[in-house]
């Protein structure tokens, strides 16, 4: 059987108090006149009963739970994306608040479900977030809650948290070229289906402008770009086995994500060619397997973690409506090479 739960008239009784005392002692209050004798007894009280303040019967009367909703497609159930999550919890629990994960699958009908549980709870605040950067399309309920979508966008609710992703793209350029490389840069993994298709990034096209105004401000032109609709190792394999065999081997690539630079050092190790002597690479998001490949691979990182803890700081002081970037570091590793020419 469960015991019941002990009461604030509990410990002001055990501690031969009044209720009211022992609520400004356990709230507190400044200047209550009461001797320190007293403090003790109601602390010693409440932790020997082991009293827990009414967290809903508090909010009745400020109004406030102390708790967020981070409500997500696969965020929490996928490895990749996790960041988000921790840095979300990690700033709700510096603010003292508590953090409901609610997880959809993408599913309208559970996200329906877990935005009405969320509101129930007259959550003081939902974080929106989705795994891969995209316009979110939420059911049509009424929320007058504080909201902020986190790697995500919505017309409904303008404040969003996103990479950096035009930064992102410009700082990978600069990589090859602060390494010396003019020419021979290959691009692979652009793709018009991503930046324009009806599933989209909200991001990718950023990533691709940067990349590319880049390249124009310093007079360069890539030797070839490989388009790939999947951003998977087999892509990134195949893909540059067929610039592997071409006449004039590119000397860099700028890969659209980590996942096609694991293929890329596959088809590289086969055909014979070195990295980074032979062939430097450089990609983005800082998958955690591109820190145990050998030599470890240089990437532009997503920042998961500082999206996730800015979306709670959004929330808990609100800014001006509208897009709030954060800088994607370039982790160095051993993948880029300065050039000999």
């Amino acid at each position: 059987m469960l015991s019941k739960r002990v009461t604030l008239a509990d410990v002001a009784r055990k501690a031969g108090l009044s209720v009211s005392a022992a609520s400004m002692i356990l709230n507190g209050r400044p200047d209550t006149r009461l001797s320190q004798d007293a403090h003790d007894r109601v602390h010693a009280a409440a932790a020997e009963l082991g009293y827990r303040p009414n967290v809903a019967a508090r909010g009745l009367k400020t109004d406030k739970t102390h708790t967020f909703a981070f409500v997500s497609d696969v965020v929490a159930t996928t490895r990749f994306a996790s960041g988000l999550i921790k840095g979300a919890l990690t700033a709700a629990e510096a603010a003292g608040h508590v953090m409901m994960v609610l997880e959809t699958g993408g599913d309208p009908k559970r996200e329906t479900e877990a935005i009405g549980a969320a509101l129930d709870r007259q959550v003081d605040g939902i974080v929106f977030a989705t795994m891969r950067a995209r316009e979110l399309f939420l059911p049509e309920i009424r929320i007058e809650t504080p909201v902020v979508m986190l790697n995500a966008t919505n017309a409904r609710f303008p404040h969003a948290v996103l990479p950096d992703e035009y930064g992102g793209g410009r700082a990978a350029v600069h990589v090859l070229t602060d390494a010396g490389f003019r020419d021979g840069i290959a691009l692979l993994g652009q793709s018009d289906a991503k930046e324009k298709g009806l599933f989209r990034s909200a991001t990718v096209a950023q990533r691709v402008a940067g990349i590319r105004d880049t390249m124009a401000e310093l007079g360069l032109d890539f030797v070839s770009e490989t388009s790939v609709w999947l951003w998977e190792p087999d892509e990134g394999y195949q893909a540059t086995r067929r610039l592997l065999r071409q006449k004039t081997r590119p000397k860099a690539i700028v890969a659209m994500n980590d996942r096609l630079a694991f293929g890329a050092y596959q088809a590289a190790s086969e055909a014979g060619v070195r990295i980074p002597e032979d062939l430097s690479i450089v990609s983005f998001d800082n998958d955690e397997l591109a820190a145990y490949l050998r030599p470890g691979l240089t990437t532009v990182a997503l920042p998961h973690e500082a999206m996730g803890s800015r979306a709670v700081e959004l929330i808990l002081q609100p800014e001006p409506a509208g897009e709030t970037l954060i800088p994607m570091p370039v982790i160095a590793r051993d993948s880029v090479r300065p050039t000999a020419d």
